[in-house]
């Protein structure tokens, strides 16, 4: 008895000596769940997940292109790439897991149509995520573009603004926050069910599931390939995963793999 409790002792004192510990920065929803429900997955092949909740979208990147985080799961790649080019940052996608498909939300108006004249529409300051919303916005027919092929297009770019919309750009994360105090509100979907909304009923307009815009599990050059991470990107693309997701969201969430 005394040699079997010596044994699974060395047996547990050796996995504990070669589990990895991987910090992945993350946004509440839907990302630190997925990080959540894969978790237990992953201490079984040895690697620790350690998740950081954020509530903007600037401090992942840093954290991770500091060195002070290996991780982080929370962006699509044009927000990726214009991150990098603005910070000198040169941090790289390890692996897409799931489309939040983008909307608009009003408390005061139940349709597109009923935007009155000088309506006040907020969209996010990052410049693909403002693009984002102002593509969707000529998609559903209120205004024209210069170019409806940039993603990083302003309010100045809009050439035809027939209900004479007066846009106000607000960082991400706030946008649900004066929902009430506006006219319409461009929200991305990790946001928008954060604050109760859901994207399938209560948007608007909405980005098909086919939107380019894939979530992407990022990390440095130099740790990309990692044995660590790349069991982290395996299993974020499981079947488990996926089943997980198609569950829990109800289509607000639609996985990319």
């Amino acid at each position: 008895m005394k040699k079997l409790l010596v044994a699974a002792f060395a047996t547990f004192a050796a996995f504990a000596a070669q589990a990895e510990t991987l910090s992945v920065a993350a946004t509440a929803v839907p990302h630190a769940e997925i990080l959540e429900f894969v978790k237990p997955t992953l201490a079984k092949e040895g690697v620790d997940l350690d998740i950081k909740v954020f509530t903007d979208y600037v401090q992942p990147n840093v954290q991770v292109a500091e060195k002070r985080l290996d991780a982080n799961f929370f962006q699509h790649q044009p927000y990726l790439d214009e991150f990098n080019k603005s910070r000198g940052t040169k941090l790289v996608s390890v692996v897409g897991v799931h489309v939040e498909p983008f909307g608009a939300y009003s408390t005061k108006y139940k349709s597109l149509d009923e935007l009155p004249q000088g309506a006040t529409v907020v969209i996010p300051n990052d410049a693909t995520n403002g693009g984002r919303a102002l593509l969707l916005l000529e998609k559903a027919g209120l205004i024209k573009l210069k170019d409806s092929s940039n993603i990083l297009a302003t309010p100045k770019d809009v050439v035809e603004n027939p209900k004479n919309i007066k846009f106000r750009a607000l960082e991400a994360a706030t946008l649900a926050r004066v929902l009430t105090q506006v006219d319409l509100a461009l929200i991305n979907t990790n946001y928008a069910l954060e604050a109760k909304l859901n994207p399938t009923k209560d948007a608007l307009v909405i980005e098909d599931s086919n939107s380019p815009y894939v979530n992407n599990l990022v990390a440095r050059e130099d740790n990309k390939d990692s044995p660590a991470m790349q069991k982290l990107a395996k299993a974020l693309n499981s079947p488990e995963v996926k089943a997980f997701i198609v569950e829990k969201y109800k289509g607000a969430i639609v996985p990319a793999f």
